[in-house]
């Protein structure tokens, strides 16, 4: 009977020591999960202070540039309410000096000088626009014009035909050689033998004199595209009826022993040259 009233209290000792221990354990489990919680909202307060003063931060510069700027738009318009205030006594300065230098001899001086650059330049624009008048009238556009340039016996003219080529075709004192025909916009590239030079000119347009140099004639050589077909142009060269060669001939034509005046060499020379 006593055994079995000792067996009874030992199990129950254990029933209640397996109580404590799970309560210890949930207790212990409890106390874990609050320190996780509490390091866990640490942390976050943490962030949340370091965020909060980053945009403190942020905010405290963004305050100045705006009071910068303010301090700036405030002087610029200082700046422009003083440009636009009156000045009166500058003004009166100014129209009193303008007096002075008005009976100064040296302003009637200085306005003659102006007068006499302005008659120049009138005179000059003048020269200009009878030159280019004389020169745009020189230009033949068609082949009669061209043999009515050529009656006139100033200058020697070549007509040519040119097929699009590598190779250089002689015209007159020159040679030519066509490397391209736009008949879309009416020009050619061209390239030139030019005594010992080789000269490159790129969209010569149609009447469009191209004045060339050569070491024979203190005039220019001229040479006009007439028409711009495929592959092919047609247009003539001109140069001075004399060249410097010619001089010596002519002296001796009229310092002759006679003192009489001969024909003088050479004639209206209207030459076609046509390349099939």
């Amino acid at each position: 009977m006593e055994d079995k009233k000792l067996s009874q209290s030992v199990s129950q000792s254990q029933s209640q020591f397996g109580m404590w221990a799970v309560a210890l354990a949930v207790m212990a489990c409890l106390a874990i999960s609050s320190i996780a919680f509490i390091a866990h909202e640490r942390r976050a307060v943490q962030r949340m202070s370091a965020q909060t003063a980053a945009m403190s931060a942020a905010l405290g510069e963004t305050r100045s540039q705006l009071q910068e700027v303010s301090t700036k738009l405030a002087q610029l318009s200082e700046a422009q309410r003083a440009a636009q205030a009156p000045k009166p006594a500058a003004s009166e300065h100014r129209a009193t000096r303008s007096a002075v230098r008005r009976d100064d001899p040296r302003w009637q001086q200085l306005q003659d000088e102006l007068a006499e650059h302005r008659k120049a330049i009138h005179s000059t624009q003048a020269d200009l626009a009878g030159a280019k008048t004389e020169l745009s009238g020189s230009v033949a556009r068609t082949h009669d014009e061209l043999l009515a340039l050529a009656r006139k016996g100033e200058r020697n003219y070549y007509e040519f035909d040119l097929n699009r080529s590598k190779r250089f075709t002689r015209q007159g004192p020159i040679s030519v050689s066509l490397r391209r025909a736009n008949t879309k916009h009416d020009y050619a590239d061209l390239e030139l033998r030019v005594d010992d030079a080789q000269l490159s000119k790129k969209h010569v347009n149609v009447f469009e004199p191209v004045m060339l140099y050569t070491a024979e004639s203190k005039q220019p050589v001229e040479l006009v595209i007439n028409e711009v077909a495929t592959d092919h142009i047609h247009g003539y060269v001109s140069m001075a009826r004399y060249v410097a060669s010619d001089l010596p001939a002519l002296s001796g034509l009229t310092e002759g022993p006679d003192k009489t005046s001969n024909s003088l060499p050479g004639a209206p020379q209207l030459s076609t040259r046509r390349q099939q």
